[in-house]
C-alpha cells in the first residue's frame, strides 16, 4: 500500500504524533498496580489456541495453579510444549477444588468448550472460553446467564478484539469520523493441512465455524446484530474429506451489508486477511489483520488526518497480552468489560446462523 507523495512526512507522524495514544487504552495496554496475584488454571489443550497460556505465564497479574487435560496423547504432546512444561497436571475437579481459585481458560477441543465452560461458572469461576462458542446456543445462553447471576466473567477468545488497527477503528466509530456505515467485508482464509482438515469437518459449519466467527465478532462491534444472515457453503477441494471449505455469509441491515468470507485453500491467506469499513465520508481498509496496516482514505481531514488516501502502520501486534490484562483489570474490579454478555450472545446466534447451524 502507498501512501499520496503530497501528504507521505503526515502520514508518518500520525504514528508518532496520533495514533499510539489512541491506541494505549488503560484497560488493553498499561498493567494492574494492584499487585495480589490472580490463581488461574487451564483445562484442556485440545484447542489451537491452548498455548495462549505462555501469555499469562509471562504476566506478573498471574498465578498459574494447574492445568487439567484427560486425554494421554495430547497431554504428552503438551508437555513438550514451553507453555506447559513444569506445570501442574491434575484433574478437573482437583483444579476446580483449589482454593482461592479466582478463573479457567477454556481451551479444550470446540466439542468440549460449553460442558467445561458450564462447570467451571456453576463453581463461581470466571472463565475465558475459547472459540467458537460450541454448536449449541441454548447451552451458551445458560452459561451466559448463570455468569451474570453469579457475575462472572465470561470472556471470549476472539483474537483480534485488541488488534491496534481495531481499536484505531473503533475510535473513528465513536467520533463519526467515516460518516454513515454502508458496507463492511472482511476475509479470513488460510491453508489447512489434511489432519486440520479432517478436525474442523467434524463441526458442520466448516470454516465459517471455525474463522469466520473471528470475523463476525468484528462485524456485531461495527454495526451489532444484523436483520438476516444467509450463508454459503462450498466443498470446493479435491480432498476426500466433509470439510465445507469454502464459505460465505452475507450479513443483512437496515442501511448496511456485510459479507464474511473465509477458505481452507488460500496459499498465504494470512497475508490477505483484511477487514474493510466503507462510510459516506470514508474507507477503513485494515490489512493484513494479524500485522495489521491501515489504508485510510478520507473525503475531509478529521483531527490529525487529513482528506485523501494514507497508509497507517503499528508496532508488531503480540495476541492475547492485551486480553489477558484487560481479565485481570475486570477481575479485581477496576473496570467492567468491554464486551458483555448480550454482545457475545448475539455473536453467537450469528455464528451460528452464518454456519448453517440453528441449534
Amino acid at each position: 500500500m502507498h501512501s499520496s507523495t503530497n501528504h507521505d512526512s503526515h502520514r508518518r507522524s500520525v504514528i508518532k504524533a496520533g495514533v499510539i495514544s489512541a491506541l494505549v487504552s488503560p484497560s488493553a495496554l498499561a498493567h494492574s498496580t494492584n499487585p495480589a496475584k490472580i490463581r488461574i488454571g487451564q483445562i484442556g489443550v485440545g484447542h489451537g489456541h491452548a498455548n495462549k497460556l505462555s501469555v499469562y505465564r509471562s504476566l506478573p497479574d498471574y498465578e498459574i495453579v494447574g492445568i487439567v487435560e484427560p486425554d494421554q496423547k495430547l497431554r504428552d504432546q503438551a508437555m513438550q510444549q514451553p507453555a506447559f512444561r513444569d506445570l501442574r497436571w491434575m484433574t478437573m475437579e482437583q483444579l476446580l477444588e483449589m482454593p482461592d481459585l479466582s478463573a479457567v481458560l477454556v481451551e479444550t477441543e470446540v466439542k468440549d468448550l460449553l460442558p467445561v465452560a458450564e462447570k467451571c461458572v456453576s463453581r463461581g469461576i470466571h472463565i475465558h472460553i475459547d472459540k467458537p462458542a460450541g454448536e449449541s446456543l441454548s447451552q451458551f445462553k445458560k452459561i451466559l446467564s448463570i455468569a451474570k447471576q453469579k457475575k462472572l466473567l465470561v470472556q471470549m477468545g476472539y483474537m483480534y478484539r485488541y488488534n491496534p488497527a481495531i481499536l484505531l477503528l473503533k475510535q473513528f466509530l465513536r467520533e463519526g469520523w467515516l460518516g454513515d456505515i454502508f458496507e463492511v467485508h472482511a476475509v479470513m482464509s488460510k491453508v489447512v493441512a489434511p489432519e486440520g482438515r479432517i478436525a474442523h469437518a467434524a463441526y458442520r459449519g466448516g470454516m465459517m465455524f471455525e474463522l469466520g466467527c473471528h470475523l463476525i465478532d468484528l462485524v456485531h462491534s461495527i454495526l451489532g446484530e444484523p436483520s438476516q444472515v444467509t450463508g454459503f457453503h462450498q466443498h470446493v477441494s479435491p480432498s476426500n474429506d466433509a470439510l465445507l471449505d469454502n464459505a460465505l455469509a452475507v450479513l443483512e441491515y437496515p442501511r448496511a451489508l456485510a459479507t464474511v468470507k473465509s477458505s481452507a485453500q488460500e496459499v498465504d491467506g494470512n497475508a490477505r486477511r483484511h477487514l474493510v469499513v466503507c462510510g459516506t465520508k470514508g474507507t477503513f481498509h485494515v490489512q493484513p489483520l494479524d500485522n495489521p496496516s491501515v489504508r485510510l482514505t478520507l473525503a475531509e481531514s478529521v483531527s490529525s488526518y487529513k482528506s485523501g488516501q494514507q497508509e497507517i502502520s503499528f508496532p508488531k501486534f503480540t495476541r492475547y497480552i492485551a486480553d489477558a490484562i484487560d481479565m485481570a483489570k475486570i477481575i479485581r474490579g477496576e473496570k467492567e468489560t468491554d464486551f458483555d454478555y448480550e454482545h457475545d450472545l448475539s455473536v453467537q446466534r450469528t455464528v451460528l446462523q452464518a454456519s448453517s447451524l440453528t441449534r
